[in-house]
Parts: C-alpha cells; structure tokens; sequence
C-alpha cells in the first residue's frame, strides 16, 4: 500500500510539474516575449484567394507602418491581381508592391530575383519551386529557400528603402536579375559602383503622363559580369537600356553559404531622392535593419495588449492589427533640406506637404479611419492635410485613390473622414480648404463618376437618385449621400457657419426615408415619377445596391437608427427585420452582373442567411440591436462572427480584407466596441473577446478592459461598470474614453434583458436631436 501510496503521489506531482509547465508555455507564446507582438502576426493570413472566392485576397506586406513602399515574394506573372497565392508552388520574383487591392492592382513595381546556373529571364521560365515549410513571414522580415537554385532570398524594409540578403551555393554562374516590368521602363548598369539605376512606370491607371518610379539598386560585391535585356533576351555590349521592358543580369562568383547584401530605395520624384531614401538604410547591418523594423512593429502593436484568450485568437488580433496599419500609405518623401515633399499623382508636380494614397474610403470609412482617430489622431491630422492637398490638386476629394483617382465604387465617403476626423479633435490642418471641398462634393459630379456625386443634380432635386435614369447602384449611392450630407451638417455646426448655410444639409440627411419601401420594410428603387421600382427582389444584387441587395443595404442609415426605426413600424418590427437577414435562406438574384461574383459566394457559403459579412455593408448590422433595446443579440451574433468567421491562417478572412476594413472590424469587435456611426462621439458596445485589454492612447491616458469570466460560453454581459459606477448604457463616448477609462464586465452564459433597454441606454440617432 505505501509504494502505491508513492506512486500515486509521484504522478500527482508529475501532472502538477507538467500543467505548470505548460502554463507557463502557453503564457510565453501569449507574449511573445522572444520576438516581441510581432510573433503574433501572420502577413499569410488571407492568401488562399482568388478571383471566384475570397478569403482576404491578401499577400504579405513586408513593410513599415504606412510605409510608402511594400515588398512581397511573386507567384503570379507579371500584372496579375493575385501576386502571391497561397497554394501556387513557385516565386518568380520579390517585388516592390504598391499594391492595395488586387482589382485595383499595382504601380511603380519592379522585382529582384537570384538564381544560378543557366541564365534564364523571362518570369514563368525563371520562377522556382517552394514551399510554406521554408518559408518564414513576418511583418519586417521575409525569407524562402528557391530550391531549383539552392538560394535563400531574406527581405528587411524601411519605409523608403530595403535590403536583400541572398545566400547562394559555390557557383560561377551566381545571378540577381532585376526586372523593371513591361509598359516603359529603363536600366542602367553602374558596375565601378555596384550599382543599378532604372525607373518603371508600369500602372493600373489613375497617374500623370509623367509618372515613374525611380530605383536605385547598390549590391556589396562587384559584379563578374553584367548585361541589359529586353524582352527577355540579353543585349550584348550595353550598359544601359530604355524599351517597353527591360531589366539587369547581375553575374557572381560565389562560394558556398556567401551571401550577397543589395540595398534597394526608389522615389517617384527623381534619381537623386532615391539615393537620398537610401540613407534610411544607413550603415546598419541586415539583423539590425530586421531588429529596427521589429521595434517599430512592436512598439505600434503593442499600443494595445491583450489577454485571456485562445493562441488562434491573440494570432488573429495581432494580423488584423497589422492589416489595419498598412495603409493609407505615405505618399511622401523627405528633400534634401528634410522637408517633406511630394510628387502629385494628380498634376504631375513635386509639391510641398504631406500625401497618402492607396485608399478606398467606401470600405475604410467605417472603422479604419475611427480606429486612426481613436489610437492616431496625430496621423489622421497629417492625412487631413493630404486630403487638402488633393482638392487643391485635382479640384476634387478622393474617394478611391491608388495612386491619384480611380473609377471605383460610390458614395461621397470623403466628407465622413473630414468630419469625424475634426468632430473628434483633429487640428492643425487646412479645414476651410476642406470645408470648400466637401461642399464642392456636394453640389457636383467629377471627372470620374467615383469622384463627386454622381447623379447629384437628381437627388439635391428629387432628394434620392432614381432608378429609371440610367444611374447603376442609384439607392446605394441616395443611402451614402444621404449620411455624408448628415456629417457634412456636423463638421460645418462645429466650425461655427451659419445655420442658414448648413441646414440644408441636416435636411438632406434624411433623403433615406425616400427610398424606403413600407411594404417590404426595406429599401427599394424609386423611379424619376416617384413610384417604386417594379418587379423587385430583395435578394438582387447590384442593380440599384453596391455589391450587395436590400437587405444589407437597409441598414446604411449610420446616424438615424430612431428614423428607421420609426419607418419599420417601431422596435419590435426593426428587431424582427435584423432577425430576418440570418433566418433568410442564402439565396441570391446574380442576374445584374450576368454571373455569380465573388461578393455572393463568400456569403452563400458562411451559412448565415444572407449575412454577408465578407463584403462592408453590412458589417455594422450586427450592433444595430443596441438601438432597439435588445443589445443580447448584438453580443450573441458579434462573437459568432469573431468565433466562426476569422482564422489566423491563409483561408482566415470571409471576403475581401479591403485596405484594413475587415480587419478594423474584428481589432475594434474584440475590444467590446464599434464606431457604428462615424461623425459620431459614440461607440456601440458589443462583446468583448478577451478577459482582458489595455490600451495606451498617444495622450498618455490608458483605457483597461476587464471581463474575468469571460469565455466562448460566457459571451453576455450581466452587467459592468466604468470607473467604479455601475454602466447600463449601450455605447462608450469617445470624449470619456480619451480621459482613460476603467471599464468592467460581469460576462455570463444567460442574456441579461434587462440590461440596455431603456430609451436613454440607446445610442445617438439624428432624428432625436432634429
């Protein structure tokens, strides 16, 4: 009996030793103490996309925050969308990517590759077999083994400049081809200088006649021999080179294991400011540029930490809080007095001031530029003053910018970014000049239907857009007008204009009521005559909406929840209508774009009615219970979605991740809270993921989220507390939150309704204050 006794204890001791063990494990790989927040992101996640189903349609962002240029591995030919997929087999190249979107595609984009043996350069012939096993990805640090060349390619950015390390086999035939893509493009090779200087000025649009990006490339080994090509045939006895597509071939003598430094910096300004963004380099070595990076990284991540939950969990926080700081991007550069300066992607010209870029405001107005406000204001102030720049510029806001204007999506969704920027303690800008342009917006259609309002003379007259008049996507772009013209009327109330001037504003907001359908309690086409549009289908996609159809798009009433409520018939009809979008079958009219889009298979397939949160619409649906007293739901479907909906892996996104929107979306989600209506002081409470969140505001102030219990099961609040005083209301205001705050929730399996349920818990609707 006692050595049984013995034993029993002994293995009592062992499993205690082992939990403890495994405890502190799993609170190392919480921290990520070794390598800093960092180790939490995965730029893979996302990857696993294509045209006919996305799952993020992303690729690794080897970058800075908001840095003006990216680097990514190629899988893709050149030109094509979807640079890098995550199940093709062979990288063809490392390319310099401005990239925002892969239907936007790219600009300014040039590759380095290496190889050896037989000089091959056409991308396809070149490319070499990989695989994820050696592949490591990170934020500032990129590395692969090219294994039909038995190289090693390592990538570290700055925000301007990079650098290469490749690590190649002994070999008399050592390469690094460089690649200035097809379109216009030059080289020169420098060899007493070990250097390359080119430009590309291959676009997708949306740039002057004088655009370039100008390279230039500076490697730490002379070259045993150099050659021009073009169209993927070397020119002998030339050492410079101007044709529709060219590149360098860089030969090497090397020894095992030798590895080869390039440092790579462009500009769309010149030569010489290339060079002068290469000094970002400086004399650092490749760790330290890589540690550099990491710190930078680290520092931004760690702005907000998080604890108490699932490993995949924190994983996906820390890659959606990565997406979220990648764009817009800097479109600046610094002179040779440390100036900032900029080339105008709208006129042509080397200007002074601050420039961001590669942005479509339809998706990011929604929760990227609130995040900006609430954890960046010192950077949106400086992107306020971008936005200035462009109206001066080009005589218009951007709506979708990539490098200047593109043709792409609706709304006036400028005015939302201007207004919640200031509204929310943005200064130091030009906001007359801001002022002018939001009021030019809307009063004008611009050069591109993008730009302006399009169909504006129709809806300042009729108060909507009509279906008949050969308008497309007419109730969507009457619903986004309407709320840019609402904050449009808050931005002028808090510059201090006159009533009579900004009236017609608050007035226009409410032009959502015209489109409205009693019938169906959803929105509906209206012809020029005032009669509905007929037949009609709620589950149409296109047509009247913006990829998506009347049931996600009814809700884009951001700032008069009260008013459509009131239209549905009162709150118990409102609920039963948000019920209604999961209860509904997934079906789908596709007939408007002739085929199944991409948008509509990602919502068919998530099985959740026809809850399409792969697309932005509707993405703040969820949190409309909060306005109609039954905020239960809205805990119950947020953590659905959080739960079920993201991944940290290459399939971790529903649908387009779009510029950080989707991203926002969950960063904002599992800290308990959502920017519903920008233009707004308010955020709508949902359920927080975590049993714990810290933030640290750049005023110094720090916002603690607490929710002990909290867990998959425990997803409803009973009850909480902000700064030690019972909270019952349904949102957190954004004036409070700066002060730092202190906030507490008692979470629990079982919905408590009597929380959040009187009229004065409600969130803020224009229909109260008019």
């Amino acid at each position: 009996m006692g050595r049984i006794l013995f034993v029993q204890n002994v293995l009592r001791l062992s499993r205690a030793i082992l939990l403890l063990l495994l405890t502190c494990l799993t609170l190392t790989s919480v921290s990520g103490q070794d390598g800093g927040l960092i180790e939490h992101v995965n730029p893979l996640m996302g990857t696993d996309s294509n045209s006919k189903l996305s799952n993020g349609n992303t690729y690794p962002a080897i970058a800075l925050p908001w840095g003006m240029n990216f680097w990514t591995p190629q899988t893709n030919k050149m030109g094509h969308g979807w640079v890098y997929g995550y199940d093709d087999i062979k990288i063809q190249g490392f390319k310099q990517t401005h990239q925002p979107s892969p239907w936007i595609n790219d600009y300014g984009q040039f590759s380095l590759f290496p190889l050896t043996g037989d000089l091959k350069i056409a991308g396809e012939e070149r490319a070499s077999w990989f695989s994820h096993k050696a592949e490591t990805a990170k934020p500032n640090f990129y590395k692969v083994y090219l294994a039909d060349y038995d190289v090693t390619t390592e990538i570290t950015p700055t925000e301007r400049a990079a650098m290469f390390r490749f690590t190649f086999p002994e070999n008399e035939q050592s390469y690094v081809l460089v690649d200035a893509f097809d379109r216009g493009s030059y080289v020169k090779i420098i060899p007493s200088e070990n250097k390359i200087i080119g430009y590309t000025t291959r676009n997708s649009g949306g740039v002057p006649e004088n655009f370039k990006n100008y390279f230039v490339i500076v490697f730490d080994k002379s070259f045993t021999k150099s050659n021009v090509w073009s169209k993927d045939h070397i020119i002998e006895g030339k050492t410079e080179l101007e044709d529709d597509h060219v590149g360098a071939a860089l030969q090497f003598k090397t020894r095992r294991g030798e590895q080869i430094h390039a440092w790579v910096a462009s500009s769309f300004i010149s030569y010489e400011q290339a060079e002068r963004n290469l000094q970002e380099l400086g004399t650092d070595s490749f760790d330290q540029v890589k540690s550099k990076g990491a710190d930078i990284w680290n520092k931004e991540l760690s702005r907000i930490t998080v604890e108490g939950g699932s490993a995949d969990q924190i994983e996906t926080f820390y890659s959606c809080l990565y997406r979220v700081l990648l764009f817009p991007r800097k479109f600046y550069e610094y002179d040779e007095n440390g100036d900032v300066v900029h080339y105008s992607p709208y006129n042509g010209k080397v200007l002074p001031g601050y420039m961001f870029t590669d942005n479509g405001f339809w998706d990011t107005f929604r929760a990227v530029f609130p995040f900006f406000n609430l954890m960046y204001p010192s950077l949106n102030e400086k992107i306020q003053e971008g936005l200035a720049n462009t109206y001066k510029e080009s005589g218009f806001l951007p709506e979708w910018a990539s490098p200047g204007h593109r043709n792409c999506m609706i709304g006036s969704n400028s005015a939302t970014i201007i207004a919640d920027a200031y509204l929310k303690g943005g200064r130091g800008y030009d906001t007359e000049t801001l002022w002018e342009a939001v009021v030019k917006n809307s009063e004008n259609e611009g050069p591109l239907h993008s730009v302006g309002r399009y169909g504006v003379d129709y809806y300042n007259k009729l108060g909507y857009v009509p279906y008949n008049v050969g308008i497309n996507e007419n109730v969507a772009r009457t619903l986004e007008y309407a709320f840019a013209d609402f904050c449009i009327y808050k931005f002028g109330k808090e510059l201090g204009k006159p009533e009579r001037e900004i009236e017609i504003f608050a007035e226009r907001a409410m032009n959502y009521k015209n489109v409205f359908d009693k019938e169906n309690k959803l929105m509906r086409g209206k012809n020029e005559d005032g009669t509905f549009q007929s037949p009609f289908s709620p589950f149409k996609w296109g047509d009247a909406f913006t990829e998506g159809n009347s049931w996600h798009y009814t809700w884009s009433v951001f700032h008069d929840m009260q008013g459509l409520i009131d239209l549905m018939g009162g709150e118990k009809e409102f609920v039963n209508m948000l019920d209604s979008v999961f209860v509904v079958p997934p079906v789908f009219d596709e007939s408007y774009y002739g085929r199944v889009i991409h948008e509509i298979r990602e919502m068919q397939v998530m099985n959740m009615g026809n809850y399409a949160h792969g697309n932005q619409p509707i993405q703040h649906m969820i949190y409309l219970y909060n306005y109609a007293g039954q905020p239960w739901k809205t805990q119950r479907r947020v953590r659905e979605v959080m739960d079920r909906l993201y991944t940290p892996q290459a399939d971790g996104y529903c649908g387009d991740e779009d510029n950080g929107q989707t991203s926002a979306w969950y960063v904002f989600s599992a800290m308990g809270f959502y920017p519903v209506c920008p233009g707004t002081d308010e955020y709508i409470i949902g359920s927080p993921l975590f049993k714990s969140v810290n933030i640290e505001l750049e005023n110094g102030n720090q916002i603690s989220i607490n929710a002990d219990r909290n867990s998959m099961a425990n997803r409803y609040i009973v009850k909480m507390d902000m700064n030690g005083e019972g909270y019952t209301k349904n949102y957190l205001s954004h004036e409070d939150l700066m002060k730092g705050a202190e906030i507490n929730f008692q979470m629990g399996a079982i919905p408590n309704k009597k929380r959040g349920v009187k009229k004065k818990d409600y969130p803020y609707s224009f229909s109260n204050e008019k």
